[in-house]
């Protein structure tokens, strides 16, 4: 992609702003758990997770400008091994979210002081998923002029704007389910509905990712 003038490298910035929205707003593990932190423990709480699942995508840059991502997709064993330990941890997430006691059951009162763990458990869930890794490796290069003098300036500059936009959006969408959360609690039926759906959906990205080739 050729950038060498002032007006292309607008297009493609252009381009790369748009191409990264739709990414964003398409549902993932990281939409479906701060959609479902917003419901269970409020606004704050959303806030943490939309930072949580918007830190997890730094080791995914990295990877990718460091070439370890060239690793996982060469290697069968490491992207296996990477992925089904992710596997692993949506299906506790899915079990988890069907608990009545589990860290995302939702009550009429939010457990306090659990910004911490809800953020680690954010992080996690992206941190453990490879797909990211080999995504950034094939999408960042892109939108790099080939004849650009700083690659990594650049590669960085455009991640740190896909990350600020995964926060923007992910909190749009925490604060979106917070503020439904009394009208959810309120009604016993909508809770269990709610559950189930979080679970399924944390489910069906674990076998999505299962099913996942390099």
């Amino acid at each position: 992609m050729l950038v060498n003038n002032p007006s292309g490298r607008i297009a493609v910035g252009i381009e790369f702003l748009i191409t990264s929205f739709i990414i964003v707003v398409s549902p993932g593990t990281g939409v479906v758990y701060t959609l479902a932190t917003g419901l269970a423990r409020g606004g704050r709480a959303s806030i943490a997770a939309a930072f949580g699942c918007t830190i997890g995508i730094v080791p995914h840059i990295a990877a990718a400008i460091g070439g370890l991502a060239a690793i996982l997709h060469a290697s069968a064993l490491a992207f296996h091994t990477f992925k089904y330990v992710g596997v692993a941890y949506l299906l506790y997430m899915a079990w988890n979210a069907l608990r009545e006691k589990g860290s995302l059951n939702i009550e009429k009162k939010a457990e306090a002081g659990s910004t911490a763990r809800v953020a680690m458990t954010a992080i996690l869930i992206n941190v453990l998923n490879p797909k990211l890794s080999i995504f950034f490796l094939a999408f960042l290069p892109q939108f790099i002029d080939p004849g650009e003098p700083h690659p990594v300036s650049r590669m960085l500059t455009l991640s740190s704007v896909f990350m600020l936009m995964t926060f923007i959006v992910f909190v749009g969408y925490g604060l979106f389910a917070a503020s439904v959360r009394d009208q959810v609690v309120a009604r016993p039926r909508i809770l269990t509905w709610m559950r189930r759906s979080f679970a399924a959906a944390f489910m069906a990205l674990g076998v999505k990712l299962a099913l996942a080739d390099r």
